[in-house]
């Protein structure tokens, strides 16, 4: 599960694609959501960032 992260919120989605303009959004049963353009996007999260279930080694970054 990733969040698409926008200046008015979040979007949740199951999958997205790099398209020219931007990033289509679509669900667990591959159906579209949202298109949201890159000037409007401010960041693409996994899940795993906000639940800590990541199995890869944390890090941070000062």
């Amino acid at each position: 599960m990733y969040r698409a992260i926008l200046p008015e919120g979040q979007i949740e989605c199951d999958r997205y694609d790099h398209i020219e303009n931007g990033v289509e959004l679509y669900d667990g049963d591959d159906e579209f959501i949202a298109f949201v353009p890159y000037a409007n996007l401010h960041a693409l999260a996994d899940e795993n960032l906000y639940t800590g279930d990541s199995t890869e080694e944390e890090r941070s970054i000062m």
